[in-house]
């Protein structure tokens, strides 16, 4: 089975992995530079307080990324395996996943929040598009 759903699918998880990469790539020389010790029976702030915002931005994003596109996902892939991967729905897809990098990237450099706010409610209206869409045919 072959769908156009599935590029944007792997384009977002290709992205998530490339914030994984830069959270780690600024996260290790600050705590090296810092000297920060990670102690397990402490809470997971304190250790986050100890990095400089900049830093905690990136990881911040990436774990955004592990929330509401696992919604994504499911309905991309839902829409594929119904064979409803129609221009429109693939142009659907393709803006999420461009909202979303617009979204890590405002997050991870500038981190301006209406901003990040306007482009998190864009892609969540998108997505509800997308999921109606998916309704529609499934009931």
């Amino acid at each position: 089975m072959h769908s156009r759903l599935f590029a944007p699918v792997l384009a977002l998880v290709l992205w998530s992995l490339v914030m994984c990469a830069w959270l780690y790539a600024t996260r290790i020389p600050a705590i090296r530079t810092r000297h920060v010790v990670y102690d397990p029976h402490r809470p997971a702030e304190e250790f986050h307080t100890q990095l400089p915002a900049e830093v905690r931005w990136k990881a911040d994003n990436y774990n955004n990324l592990m929330e509401q596109p696992t919604l994504f996902y499911a309905v991309a892939l839902t829409l594929a395996m119904l064979g409803a991967d129609t221009s429109l729905n693939t142009a659907l897809a393709w803006l999420y996943v461009v909202l979303r990098i617009a979204h890590s990237l405002v997050h991870a450099i500038v981190n301006t929040v209406l901003l990040r706010f306007a482009l998190f409610i864009a892609g969540s209206l998108v997505l509800l598009a997308m999921a109606l869409r998916a309704a529609l045919i499934v009931f």
